[in-house]
């Protein structure tokens, strides 16, 4: 077969990588060794595109103990000998074309790459983007993916503590599936992903290596279109009892001491796991593929190379060992085969029946080796014009609030998800457990201390799409606030950045000022990028997916006594709004779902004021002066008194601020702002404690009605049913979801 630029582009490459490959091996590469480049070149496993933006994020500080990039996952201290392990990665591509299999397998890989680390996965957490739900693709492919990760997390035991999901049109086609893992690890006890020691032994352990999955990197680095759907090999087939599995079997070899290194077969397969490891060690590796465990038989080796069947470990074990490590995998019904060796001339040698098929130098395949790296050019998104040409003043102010609060409250993205996550098991396994609390993050208990960790996730991709980087600063600070209206302290990100095509000038705009804004968040926050992925191509014939960089965050609760909770607890609490009110509605729900304003700038946000915001919130938590605390996000104030009132049937006599829109007062989105209920007797050392802070008495909890400027609206609990049963009203006509809501 004659290799030439054209099989190159066949496999998504270009002419001049093409080029290149030819320059760095010398001559022109064959078959398999092209494949390899495909799939170690793709956006996915090399971010080409992204990758010198990457690096300007701030990659370490804190209480970090590696710096990102260096290994599978985030790793950060958390004291008493213990670490925190945590990533958030994609799985879009494949779940749009085969929606219950892209989600499980999202779900599967994410959590090896915690304990690929030597770390048990003890939480997870996702964030979900779909197109109109009215509509029928939007059910099929919700039913599938809530299905997909539900079935893996709770067969692989590992409970789902929090996420988010939207619903807008843009996602239609190309809906974003983000799975996010956190685990913990006792100091010391990690494991490499790299490659030591000339002549140790390469051992392949897990499931059996199939067809499922072959070029799933590169289908991941290109468009959705109509014929993806011809694509369907390219989506791994995951079991998640094999990963209970192997996850034992792995957690107990590490502890003999006879493994070198680890790593995960994920995007890319067994040539991604060997590049990987041996261009960090430093080395090579002699890989014999007839001896890779197969279940389907006369596989060529272009298709070992590149496979992406789930449930897969690479090993590299001390010489005399394999035996010791056979016995442990063997105990556990797992495959386990010594597939090659270590070698020192840095080059990756791939054998078939003693028959050399591909020699390529581990360097040239990985990220920050010889894989290229792209300056894309941008430009200002044309549709910037329609959101500066917006007048609010347009927006007459409604006559009857009421009415919009009921429009407001069943919209999908803001009413129940509960028909969601009554699918994921919260509670599974023993090692640690949720609280189950309702707070703004989600608070894991870790047994082995008495501490706790708050983990979220978030991004209000509208608020992205109307200023990139105010918005990209507004997904960090809204994740902070939700730990600190926890009772933790943010730690550190993990991100997830979901765009269109890079080559399209406006979505490289997105991505540019996404990352600069994300980036002095962070600072700000003191909170390193740990890792993550970067997933571009969420594109169709329609145009791009409004940029999601999704932020998943892990803050420590010291002292679970300290907690906070956003449900209200008494009658005669009296309300408060910490931070300052504005007549925004910019970018609100409000604004866009009712009003059906589309294009309008993002909502206030300023940083050194959110900063100041939280350090007060927090102090209020740590001196118990505050009955409950919820961040204002979507949906705004009334929203979030709803909230808030749900769990012990609660309700609210709350009075509009005078100055201000009265819309903007109870639906607008202004950022930095916290609801805060505080017993009457602690009145007045919370207003001290509150010092400069700007804050303002709304109300009174009340006993079940419902009041807003002395009009009854009604009693809590009917505003909860409508809040709950609004999906359920919705889909009266949807097969798939309306099926699964009726279960619960």
């Amino acid at each position: 077969m004659q290799i030439t630029a054209q099989t190159a582009q066949q496999l998504r490459l270009t002419e001049e990588e093409f080029d290149l490959i030819c320059a760095k091996l010398g001559r022109t590469p064959n078959f398999n060794e092209l494949c390899a480049f495909s799939g170690m070149w793709s956006e996915h496993c090399s971010y080409k595109n992204s990758i010198k933006w990457l690096k300007t994020l701030p990659r370490d500080g804190g209480r970090m103990l590696v710096k990102a990039g260096e290994e599978n996952a985030g790793l950060m201290d958390i004291g008493d000998g213990l670490g925190v392990v945590f990533k958030i990665e994609s799985h879009n591509h494949p779940s749009a074309i085969e929606p219950f299999q892209g989600a499980a397998t999202g779900v599967g890989g994410i959590h090896r790459d915690i304990f690929t680390m030597g770390a048990r996965p003890i939480a997870a957490l996702n964030s979900l983007r779909f197109g109109r739900l009215e509509e029928e693709k939007t059910q099929h492919l919700l039913a599938g993916v809530v299905h997909g990760i539900g079935h893996y997390g709770n067969c692989f035991g590992v409970p789902t503590v929090g996420g988010e999901i939207y619903f807008e049109q843009c996602y239609h086609t190309n809906p974003l599936v983000n799975a996010m893992s956190v685990g913990i690890v006792p100091a010391g006890k990690t494991v490499s992903a790299t490659a030591e020691g000339t002549g140790n032994p390469v051992m392949y352990v897990g499931s059996a290596t199939g067809k499922d999955g072959i070029g799933g990197a590169s289908f991941a680095s290109a468009d959705i279109t109509s014929d993806s759907v011809q694509e369907l090999p390219a989506v791994q087939v995951g079991d998640p009892f094999q990963e209970k599995k192997l996850l034992e079997a792995c957690l107990e070899v590490l502890a003999t001491g006879a493994v070198v290194g680890m790593q995960d077969m994920g995007a890319a397969g067994i040539i991604c796991s060997t590049a990987e490891m041996s261009a960090k060690g430093g080395v090579g590796m002699r890989i014999d593929l007839d001896k890779v465990p197969m279940r389907q038989k006369n596989m060529k080796a272009w298709e070992l190379l590149l496979s992406e069947s789930q449930e897969r470990m690479l090993l590299v074990v001390e010489k005399g060992r394999e035996e010791e490590v056979n016995a442990v995998f063997r105990k556990w019904d797992l495959e386990s085969a010594v597939i090659g060796k270590v070698t020192d001339d840095s080059l990756l040698k791939f054998y078939m029946h003693g028959m050399l098929e591909a020699e390529i130098p581990a360097q040239e395949l990985v990220l920050g080796g010889g894989a290229p790296q792209y300056d894309r050019p941008y430009s200002e998104p044309a549709y910037f014009e329609k959101i500066r040409a917006f007048n609010p003043e347009s927006v007459p102010v409604p006559e009857d609030l009421r009415s919009v609060a009921e429009q407001l409250i069943a919209l999908p993205s803001i009413a129940s998800k509960r028909w969601i996550y009554n699918q994921y098991d919260s509670m599974v396994g023993t090692n640690n457990t949720s609280t189950n609390a309702p707070s703004d993050a989600a608070v894991v208990l870790v047994k082995e201390t008495g501490k706790g960790l708050a983990v979220t996730v978030d991004c209000n991709s509208r608020y992205v799409h109307a200023d990139p980087y105010k918005g990209a600063q507004i997904a960090v600070a809204e994740a902070a606030r939700n730990i600190v209206c926890s009772g933790g302290q943010p730690l550190g990100v993990t991100n997830c950045l979901n765009f269109g095509n890079p080559f399209d000038p406006e979505v490289y705009y997105q991505f540019v000022h996404a990352i600069r804004g994300m980036g002095d968040a962070c600072r700000r926050f003191d909170t390193p990028v740990t890792g993550g992925n970067v997933s571009f191509y969420n594109q169709n014939p329609d145009g791009p997916v409004f940029p999601t960089p999704t932020i998943g965050m892990v803050g420590l609760v010291e002292d679970l006594g300290k907690t906070a909770t956003l449900a209200f607890s008494e009658a005669g609490a009296q309300l408060y709004i910490i931070g300052s009110s504005r007549g925004d509605i910019n970018c609100s729900e409000y604004l866009h779902k009712i009003a059906g304003v589309p294009y309008s700038p993002a909502p206030h946000f300023e940083l050194e004021e959110e900063w100041s915001l939280q350090q007060a919130v927090a102090s209020l938590i740590q001196q118990r002066l505050a009955l409950s605390v919820h961040d204002l996000s979507e949906g705004g104030l009334f929203v979030a008194l709803c909230e808030s009132g749900f769990r012990n049937s609660l309700g609210f006599d709350v009075t509009t601020n005078p100055v201000l829109r009265k819309d903007a007062f109870l639906f607008g989105e202004a950022q930095s702002r916290v609801l805060v209920s505080v017993l009457p007797a602690q009145v007045a050392p919370f207003e001290k404690a509150l010092g400069a802070t700007p804050f303002e008495r709304i109300g009174t909890v009340t006993g079940g009605e419902v009041l807003v400027d002395g009009q009854d609206w009604g009693a809590i609990d009917s505003w909860r049913e409508r809040y709950d049963t609004a999906i359920e009203r919705m889909l009266q006509t949807g097969p798939e979801v309306a099926g699964m809501t009726e279960a619960f």
